[in-house]
């Protein structure tokens, strides 16, 4: 599927409203308690922890990815319902496990609710899965071989 008419950048502490509505719209995987994620938490994995990436359609931030630089996870990808289906979670993975694999890390990591859209989402992208708990699975992706 192609990518829509977007644009993918780096994340900026300008973005961090957007991102925060996005994470709350979403439909699956929804945060119990919104207070856990905090406007610090995202101010940290823009530079501190990570790096955070955003794709806009039209101006609007409608996405975005944050790669977790200190343990080589995925700390965070949503995409905003109304914007589903675009290829855009396809190419914000892309930019946060290049960037992991870029700093060296060789396998990268990711938790997300069983059964989900975002578990089949995973498993489609060829990542390796295992129960984490319960309610959630871990996905793990080896860093392609040369």
């Amino acid at each position: 599927m192609a990518v829509a008419a977007a644009t993918f950048r780096r994340a900026t502490a300008a973005d961090i409203p957007a991102m925060s509505r996005i994470r709350l719209a979403v439909t699956e995987y929804r945060l119990r308690d919104p207070s856990r994620v905090t406007r610090q938490m995202y101010e940290d994995f823009l530079e501190r922890d990570g790096r955070g990436w955003v794709a806009q359609i039209d101006g609007v931030v409608v996405a975005f990815s944050y790669a977790n630089g200190l343990d080589g996870s995925i700390w965070a990808l949503f995409v905003d319902p109304g914007h589903e289906g675009k290829g855009l979670a396809r190419a914000l993975l892309g930019l946060a496990t290049a960037w992991l694999f870029d700093m060296g890390f060789a396998e990268i990591t990711l938790e997300t609710g069983a059964g989900t859209r975002a578990d089949d989402f995973y498993a489609r992208q060829g990542w390796t899965k295992e129960r984490a708990n319960a309610s959630d699975i871990r996905y793990t992706l080896a860093r392609p071989v040369p």
